[in-house]
Order: C-alpha cells, then structure tokens, then sequence
C-alpha cells in the first residue's frame, strides 16, 4: 500500500501544481513548460482508469455472460444464521423480524449482552484471543464455539434485511446480492445506486479462479470450508479475505450467486460513506498481499484507478470554465466523453438493477458526476490514510 499511497500523493501534489500553473505561467518563470506535463498527467489517469473500464466491461459481459445462479437445493433447515453487531439491539431486531420463517436457527454475534427476540444471543467473551481482529474475532469466536449440525452458516450484517428466501445452491461459499436502501444522505445512497450498477460485474465471480471481491452483507459458508479455512487472519476485511484464502487453499473451490438479496442501509451521511469505503479499499489493498501476483496486481490497478477517475470531473472541468484548455486533443476527447458516458451507464445500470420501483432516480442521472466522486473518496482517503482499526459504519434502524 505504501507505493500507492506515495505515487497517489504525488500525483495529486503535480496535479494541483500545474493547475496553479497553467492558470498563472508568469509564476513558473517558464523554466517548466506546465501545460504539458499536466497534460501527460491527464493522459495518464485516463489511461488507467480506461483500462480498469476494460477490464470491468470483459468480466461483465465476455466472462459473465449468460450467468444466472443455480438452483436452490438448500432450504432454511440446512442453515443456522449468524447476525453480527456490536450492541445495536434495535437494529438487529428489525432484522430478525426481516427474516423469513423458513430459518428457525438464528442467532446473534454481539460484543455486549443484548436482548433479541426471536433469536439467541451470544456474548464474544472479553478474555477470547486470536489472530482476527473485530468483526473477525467475533466470527471466529463462534465458529469454534456454537456447534451445529446444518450445511451452512449464513452470516448477515446487522441492518442486513432479507426479504425472500429460496434457498442457497449447492456450493462452497454462497453470495446473496445487496440492495441498499436509503437512510440520510441522498448522494450517499446515490453512491450505493451507482455501486449496484458497477457490481453487476460479480455475476463473472463464479467463473474466476478467486472471486474479486465479498461484502458482508449477507454471505453463506459450507461449515466444512469454514472450519478448514477458518477466519482466524488479522484483517479489517474479513469477508473478502475469507473467500480469497478459501479459493487458493481448497482444490475445487466453488463460489455462486444466490437469488435472495439483502437489503441492508445505505451510509447515512457523507462522512459515512467515506469512512466505510476508506475502510474497504485499505482492507482489500492490504489483504491482496496473500493472492497471485497476477490477482494481486489487478486488485491494485482497480483501487488505484478508482481513486483517480474523479480527476478529470474535479480538474479538467473547472478549468475548461475558466478558459483554460486542457487535453484538448481529439483522442483525448474522445476517451474522457467514452469514459463519462461509461460512468452514467454504471449509474442507469445501478436504477435498473433496483427495479421499476426507484425510476424516478433516474432524473439524478446529471449528477453521476459528483456521485462518483461521493462513491471514489473513500478509496483515495483509504490509500493516503488506512484506519489502523475496524470502524462500524453508522447505522438508523429504519426500514
């Protein structure tokens, strides 16, 4: 991480340097032709960011084309459902209460005793030590301490709602799909429309070798790979470090979709929604060490990317108000209208993904602009500045 967060800031230092510059040569002395180094920049983060689009249009629609999950062979007497909190008593009751009468196994991971009902609560004890750290600890804590006798272990966030259940597939690790919902700010929850939209792509996660990435929204284990791989890793990830240490240790390794989804909250705020994706692009930069060299650096060029792609909305833009032209090439043009014309189709793809009920989002469609930088914040803030520690991401408790 540490190369990341030295080229980010020196990009970002030049970036903001020759801005100065080519709005006032005279300060420049014209020892440095300014204008062409910020346009060699510009290209640059172009070209990266292109190419981290490429690469998503590939997974998406070579790779996971046609890709629709198997049939659901496990039902809710083949699983016990872990719900993971920190003492958030009134949110994970209104999970519980979500949850479909096919699960009669469901408890709940705190860190303080709390009182469920509906469910059996488990207090982490304080003297419990391991490797994992946090969340991580207190999945681990349970995995060597509730036994059971189901197929899988169904493991929810706190605020994660399922709505349907139809059962899981038959494999190995089992990723039920996310639906945000809106709890505070309009542009974080926009931020998670247009994520939606971009994640379309994990329907290729089934045909990789290792899985780009898991969110802990609600995500199914076979208790025999849990106990073989365990959780016990110090990590802020846990989820996506699992099914990454999961693939390369297990030889025929399997990791589907299901069809049920979680709807679990939006960040509340814009503060929020930056920790919370500060929190995963350091987790996943930090926990890619452990893939291939090949996995490894294709995780990095896509958090890098995403931490630049707001460079031509917040750079290029101000300064074509003000007159001042930049990347004024035809090819240049050419890729940055493709690559903002690919970010309002992330956006619309992300409506659609939600369904003929949130339609009326599509008027935001002008905004995609500033939703990604809402969206992209977080990763360039994880990159500068990783969290030494987990932070829980604020949660309301509505419905």
């Amino acid at each position: 991480m540490k190369v990341e967060r030295i080229t980010l800031s020196g990009v970002g230092a030049v970036l903001l340097l020759t801005a100065v510059a080519v709005l006032t040569p005279s300060l420049t002395l014209g020892l440095v032709d300014w204008h062409s180094v910020f346009e060699l920049l510009l290209w640059g983060t172009t070209v990266l960011f292109a190419t981290s689009a490429l690469i998503w249009l590939v997974l998406t629609y070579v790779i996971g084309a046609g890709y629709e999950p198997p049939d659901s062979v496990h039902g809710g007497d083949d699983i016990q459902v872990r719900i993971l909190t920190v003492d958030a008593a009134d949110v994970v009751q209104a999970t519980v209460d979500s949850l479909p009468v096919t699960f009669d196994d469901i408890r709940v991971i705190a860190e303080t005793d709390i009182d469920v009902d509906g469910a059996t609560v488990h207090a982490v004890p304080d003297g419990f030590d391991c490797a994992a750290v946090r969340k991580g600890r207190a999945i681990e804590w349970a995995r060597r301490t509730l036994d059971h006798d189901r197929e899988f272990v169904l493991y929810l966030d706190e605020d994660s709602h399922v709505e349907s259940f139809e059962g899981l597939p038959d494999a190995d690790i089992v990723q039920l799909r996310e639906e945000p919902r809106r709890t505070g700010s309009v542009l974080s929850y926009l931020a998670d429309v247009y994520r939606m939209g971009v994640q379309v792509e994990q329907r290729a996660f089934a045909r990789l070798s290792i899985p780009l990435f898991a969110w802990g929204g609600g995500i199914a284990v076979r208790q025999s790979v849990e106990d073989d791989v365990t959780w016990n890793r110090e990590t802020i990830v846990e989820d996506t470090a699992f099914v990454w240490a999961a693939a390369q240790r297990l030889e025929d390794f399997s990791f589907e979709l299901a069809t049920a989804t979680c709807r679990n909250e939006a960040p509340p705020s814009l503060t929020e929604i930056t920790q919370q994706r500060r929190r995963w692009a350091a987790g996943n930069l930090e926990a890619s060490t452990a893939l291939p060299l090949g996995y490894q650096l294709l995780t990095r060029v896509r958090n890098y990317a995403w931490a630049l792609s707001p460079i031509v909305t917040l750079i290029v833009v101000p300064l074509s108000v003000l007159g001042v032209g930049v990347g004024s090439s035809g090819l240049f043009t050419l890729a940055s209208v493709t690559l903002g014309l690919l970010t309002f189709f992330w956006y619309l793809r992300g409506v659609q993904y939600y369904g003929p009920d949130k339609t009326e989002w599509l008027l935001a469609a002008p905004l995609a602009p500033l939703i990604t930088v809402v969206h992209s914040m977080g990763t360039v803030a994880g990159i500068l500045d990783p969290p030494e520690g987990f932070r829980v991401t604020e949660k309301v408790g509505n419905g």
